[in-house]
């Protein structure tokens, strides 16, 4: 196998593992569970999901296909944001699935080709390796919330390798 090829595989499995962890962990929760926050200087789940969706559509949207940047942060942790469960499984989907649609469709030189984020100059692979490990960080404190919710009803979401 190419190193390029190699690079694009491993990625789409990161993404596509964490896309599935998120999903696991928010199947076992309630719309009250999605919305709560420990303190009101906390972030809900439901603000983390909008975060990560407001990061990919600026990041691959804008970032590596020239979208329009449409993207709102303050909206992203607003204390008054409230969404349903189902409104957060379907911005999964629909983020993850540009988000990994648009690494299977790169070419080799993509890696290499450089854009601006926050005023710096960043390879497209720098920026992919950067999102998995936002997406990652995030998936955590997700992951945690849901475990202070539902206590000893918690179902892990062992996250399992796949063979490359």
């Amino acid at each position: 196998m190419e190193i390029y090829e190699l690079i694009f595989v491993q990625l789409v499995c990161k993404f596509e593992e964490i896309r599935d962890t998120l999903k696991k962990g928010l199947e076992q929760l309630d719309d009250d569970d999605i919305n709560y926050r420990p303190n009101n200087e906390s972030n809900s789940i439901a603000n983390l999901v909008v975060h990560i969706e407001g990061n990919i559509n600026q990041r691959i949207g804008t970032g590596i296909h020239g979208h329009r940047d449409i993207r709102s942060r303050d909206h992203e942790f607003s204390r008054d944001l409230n969404v349903s469960k189902d409104e957060l499984i379907d911005k999964i989907d629909k983020s993850f699935k540009l988000l990994i649609e648009s690494v299977k469709e790169l070419q080799n030189e993509d890696l290499v080709r450089t854009i601006e984020v926050r005023g710096k100059a960043k390879t497209i692979y720098e920026i992919l390796q950067q999102c998995a490990s936002h997406y990652s960080e995030h998936l955590g404190q997700i992951l945690y919330l849901a475990k202070i919710c539902l206590g000893a009803s918690y179902k892990t979401t062992s996250i399992y390798k796949k063979s490359y």
